[in-house]
């Protein structure tokens, strides 16, 4: 280490240096303001210029304590290696070493981080219920979230699967996007899955406007008709989908002919899609509307501008409907999550199958996780 001119030691000033490494920062300092000197901070300070291949550096703020009164002189004793920077300096390295990341002592505990990913007061508080929680909680963070992540994903895989969607409407309130979801679920049923068949479009007393529908039948070689006709499958293994009149969630008798429709034609799988940017209100009575009629299977669109996927967990904790897929852009061919459990753990918590291997990556899993959701 390059000698350097003393500086100026005033008790209770602050001084900053750049250093190499933790070790580097301690000799530093005793060397400079002695054994009174204590470590308030450090980060990491990024290479640049034309050294941005050079490993990043360290940017420690020390403070030198004002002097004790006199007391009765004492035999020195030698200052361990590491007694200047408790407990900023580990084995591991400096613990905010990670540019953007809290200090382990002021970070949010388990309930608050779950808090702040979106997840509402019902569904943590049916996490608390469980018998794990108790050992998830006394956990690392990191490992908490991991944890719920994998307790999450056995829930979802216990769940008995429905059969394969062959003969189903798809409901909803208008600016769902239920169309655009009819779409995509075309679209995975002809190229995803290998499928062939056709829809149905009705409107009884209220205007269905079709969208883009009629022209993306065509484009993917789907026949499209409006009822009447016949709502059974035209080939064998193909299925018949069915674009229905929007809910109305202001007059529920509205909604009386859907239902006849529905219980006259046999039409027993439904699929209920929510706009996932909807407000909590508007959320949970397209829900109730959608059960009313009998839904089975469930839809979330508009994934792509909301930030905070947790609230969806609500529904999947309800039990009562088979999430179908999440719509996560605007594309009709796309942007189609059919791993609904799954992406959520991946958004709001730890994935399911992320195992650390010690703690020194503590730091990056447990606040990661949560890095698309947790912002407000």
């Amino acid at each position: 280490m390059p000698s350097s001119p003393a500086i100026p030691l005033a008790p209770g000033a602050c001084y900053r240096f750049t250093v190499a490494s933790a070790d580097e920062a301690a000799a530093l300092i005793r060397e400079r303001l002695g054994p009174g000197a204590r470590v308030l901070s450090v980060r990491t300070v990024p290479a640049s210029g034309l050294r941005f291949w050079a490993a990043p550096r360290l940017e420690v703020v020390a403070q030198l304590d004002p002097a004790p009164a006199e007391a009765p002189a004492a035999a020195p004793v030698p200052a361990p290696a590491l007694a200047l920077a408790p407990p900023a300096f580990t084995a591991a390295g400096p613990a905010s070493a990670r540019p953007g990341l809290p200090a382990r002592e002021s970070r949010a505990p388990l309930p608050d981080l779950l808090r702040r990913s979106g997840l509402s007061e019902v569904a943590l508080g049916r996490l608390q219920s469980a018998p794990f929680w108790a050992e998830v909680a006394a956990a690392p963070l990191h490992r908490g979230l991991v944890e719920i992540g994998r307790h999450l994903r056995r829930e979802a895989d216990r769940r008995a699967p429905r059969a394969p969607l062959t003969r189903a409407a798809f409901l909803g309130t208008a600016g769902s996007g239920r169309t655009t979801a009819l779409c995509k679920w075309l679209g995975a049923e002809v190229f995803r899955h290998g499928r062939l068949g056709h829809v149905l479009t009705a409107e009884f007393d209220r205007p269905n406007p079709p969208g883009p529908l009629p022209v993306f039948c065509e484009a993917l070689g789907v026949p499209m008709a409006r009822f009447p006709a016949s709502t059974r499958p035209s080939v064998a293994g193909g299925f018949v989908y069915l674009d229905l009149p929007a809910l109305s969630l202001r007059d529920q008798a509205a909604n009386a002919p859907l239902a006849r429709f529905l219980d006259r034609e046999g039409i027993d799988q439904r699929v209920l899609v929510l706009n996932a940017a909807y407000d909590h209100a508007t959320l949970r009575a397209s829900y109730a509307a959608g059960r009313d009629l009998g839904a089975t299977h469930l839809v979330f669109t508009h994934l792509d501008e909301v930030a905070q996927w947790g609230r969806l967990w609500d529904y999947l904790f309800d039990g009562a409907l088979e999430p179908l897929f999440l719509a996560t852009g605007p594309s009709l061919t796309g942007d189609c999550e059919e791993d609904v459990c799954g992406a959520l753990v991946r958004r709001t918590l730890a994935p399911a199958d992320a195992a650390p291997a010690d703690d020194a990556d503590a730091d990056e899993d447990e606040t990661g996780a949560l890095a698309a959701s947790a912002h407000s």
